[in-house]
């Protein structure tokens, strides 16, 4: 009888431990990082803040510190969109990020990783809207790659529309974008022993 009991409070605890690891599953939503420049995972920690990055083209806002170092200056006329569902970067994004690839392989930021953080606007599912700033964002990535920039330089990641704040088609269209922040220093071999 003794070894029943035991057996069924031992039961009953797996039972409950299971049901209990399914429950953080569903509400774990934190991610790693895959240094993978073309792929992009949901990254719902606190964001970075971003009111001061700077809309430099029409789909990218870059932190204060990059533009200082890189000496990027925003295009006037910026209209701050990806079209709606689209992840296709624009001549002027492209212009863009050209000087960021040149300040990342030879200028002042050789050697410091970005976060790029795909977002969009708050229109659909959040897993739609999940996918759509993970392609925004790897879309950069690999334009960056081809330039040269290394995959441990990257860190993409999406936001979805987590962070949207836009309520009609002006406002959505500042949510549709990728920004782009400043982290630190890519780790080398040794720092990883």
């Amino acid at each position: 009888m003794k070894t029943m009991t035991v057996a069924l409070v031992l039961a009953a605890a797996a039972f409950g431990a299971a049901g209990c690891n399914k429950d953080k599953a569903k509400t774990a939503k934190t991610v790693p990082t895959d240094p993978d420049p073309g792929t992009a995972v949901a990254d719902t920690k606190p964001a970075p803040s971003v009111d001061k990055d700077e809309q430099v083209s029409p789909s990218l806002a870059i932190s204060p510190d990059i533009l200082a170092a890189c000496g990027i200056k925003a295009m006037k006329s910026a209209n701050p969109t990806f079209d709606t569902d689209k992840d296709e970067l624009t001549p002027d994004d492209r212009a863009v990020l050209d000087q960021v690839a040149t300040c990342l392989t030879t200028g002042p930021l050789k050697g410091k990783t970005l976060s790029l953080i795909g977002r969009a606007d708050p229109r659909g599912t959040e897993e739609y809207n999940l996918g759509l700033g993970s392609r925004r964002a790897s879309s950069v990535s690999q334009y960056l790659a081809r330039l040269g920039v290394g995959a441990p330089q990257l860190a993409v990641t999406t936001r979805g529309a987590l962070d949207a704040q836009g309520s009609d088609e002006s406002g959505w269209q500042k949510d549709r974008r990728v920004d782009l922040q400043l982290q630190g220093t890519v780790p080398t071999a040794d720092a990883t022993n």
